[in-house]
């Protein structure tokens, strides 16, 4: 199956969640596929840096669903997350692991999922996370995604997508720092907080 279609069925089923996401192609596939979830997505995050955000983001904001937009390289960077999500269980954290099993925006040098023998949502059920599952066909990723936003425990679906990035699709304009700040606004505007006042001079 293919990532892009993957991601226009989550992004059909997302209102006021926040979403964190990771380096390469996947960033302008969502750009396109969730124009709605532009200002609620913080973009370009470094591998092993996608779930560990998006936890402490659902930390920050129990009463609020948020979504990892992994990757299987991401997610093999920093396996000891899935420890800690097996240790903490939050409520309200949705984790979607992209496995094209390989490191696309290199190149696509393989990751240790194309040997057959590493499995990340077994590995995930080994930390106790026992809504951790994979999905093959957009069938059973849209299932997943139902299940996962309204689970009340962390829950991880491995999706196993095709290489090909998504064709003619619009480049993200944006830079990491602009991105950081309208993610932040965002942020302000639907919880009603300041986290980025203006500076003070002396």
């Amino acid at each position: 199956m293919k990532r892009y279609d993957c991601m226009t069925r989550l992004a059909a089923r997302l209102t006021d969640e926040l979403v964190i996401l990771s380096l390469g192609a996947s960033v302008d596939e969502w750009y396109n596929a969730a124009p709605h979830m532009r200002a609620a997505s913080l973009f370009q995050q470094q591998l092993g840096c996608v779930t560990p955000q998006a936890l402490g983001l659902a930390a920050g904001l129990p009463h609020r669903r948020i979504v990892s937009l992994d990757t299987d390289g991401g997610m093999m960077f920093n396996l000891g997350i899935l420890a800690t999500l097996g240790n903490e269980r939050p409520k309200n954290l949705f984790v979607v692991v992209w496995d094209n099993e390989c490191y696309q925006s290199i190149g696509g040098p393989p990751t240790h999922t194309a040997s057959g023998r590493v499995d990340i949502a077994a590995i995930a059920r080994g930390c106790g996370i026992t809504q951790a599952h994979t999905a093959r066909t957009i069938e059973e990723f849209e299932a997943h995604c139902v299940a996962g936003l309204a689970a009340e425990e962390p829950y991880v679906v491995v999706a196993k997508v095709a290489g090909a990035v998504q064709p003619d699709i619009r480049r993200k304009h944006s830079d990491g720092r602009e991105d950081k700040y309208i993610f932040v606004r965002h942020v302000e505007a639907t919880e009603g907080v300041v986290i980025m006042g203006p500076s003070e001079h002396n």
